[in-house]
């Protein structure tokens, strides 16, 4: 019996220690500095109190990009994007020229391979077969339909660009309160200052925090959505060349 862990579970602790362990060894470096300065201990509450407003949206793109991360992982694959179950079974169908039997398994199995093959399926006319229409007809539906988990791919690009920025946006607003400050006599009150330097660096690390690895994990995932896809034309192309053959033998006299 085999007792190894299914893939979700693996990309999962991957996930985890990917997320995880640099937040941890942010959090545990910025408490011990704090902790060292004031001769206490600093608990996240404290580092998120300092780290102002721009901590609400940060947290909010760190609870997006995992989920995003999570969710590639478990759909951006061969099994469920191509099926090759389905595509085994309509190339079956269609090298016998069974269009209507290969259009129900396409109904009743959705995903890529069939989404696509059942596009030119529609385009097929009895006793007047175009191969040019039915080719025609896949090739349009493969444009939308790659375009359809790739527009989730590309979310992470967009929180990969946001954290950082909205990271030094906190860092430019914590600088305008301490020099705020200065301006109405902090220079001789360093405490006055502690808390607008906190809110400037805490939020320009949190922001790379966030967005160095959603980054990575946007083209990690584009990668290999670019490789399924490539898989997908080869395979609609051989199921678009065993149907045009049965047709054509199903033509002569």
């Amino acid at each position: 019996m085999n007792t190894s862990p299914p893939p979700w579970m693996t990309y999962t602790r991957w996930l985890l220690l990917l997320g995880l362990v640099p937040v941890f060894l942010h959090a545990q470096e910025t408490a011990t500095s704090a902790a060292t300065a004031s001769g206490g201990d600093v608990s996240l509450g404290q580092l998120w109190a300092q780290g102002g407003w721009a901590m609400y949206p940060l947290a909010f793109f760190s609870v997006a990009a995992f989920g995003l991360i999570l969710y590639n992982a478990l759909s951006v694959r061969e099994g469920p994007l191509l099926r090759p179950d389905v595509s085994d079974q309509l190339h079956e169908l269609l090298a016998k020229g069974d269009v209507s039997a290969a259009q129900t398994v396409c109904e009743e199995n959705p995903c890529l391979v069939a989404n696509v093959t059942r596009a030119g399926l529609v385009r097929v006319k009895p006793g007047d077969y175009d191969a040019e229409a039915v080719e025609k007809g896949m090739e349009e539906a493969s444009v939308e339909e790659i375009a359809g988990p790739f527009g989730v791919i590309s979310y992470l690009s967009i929180l990969a660009t946001l954290a950082p920025m909205v990271g030094m946006l906190g860092t430019v607003s914590g600088m305008i309160k301490a020099f705020r400050n200065i301006a109405l006599g902090g220079m001789g009150k360093p405490e006055l200052l502690a808390d607008n330097i906190s809110e400037a660096l805490i939020t320009t690390a949190v922001g790379l925090v966030v967005g160095i690895p959603a980054m990575f994990a946007f083209f990690f995932f584009k990668n290999r959505y670019a490789r399924l896809t490539s898989r997908l034309a080869r395979i609609c192309g051989d199921l678009h060349h065993a149907l045009t053959h049965a047709m054509r033998q199903k033509a002569q006299p």
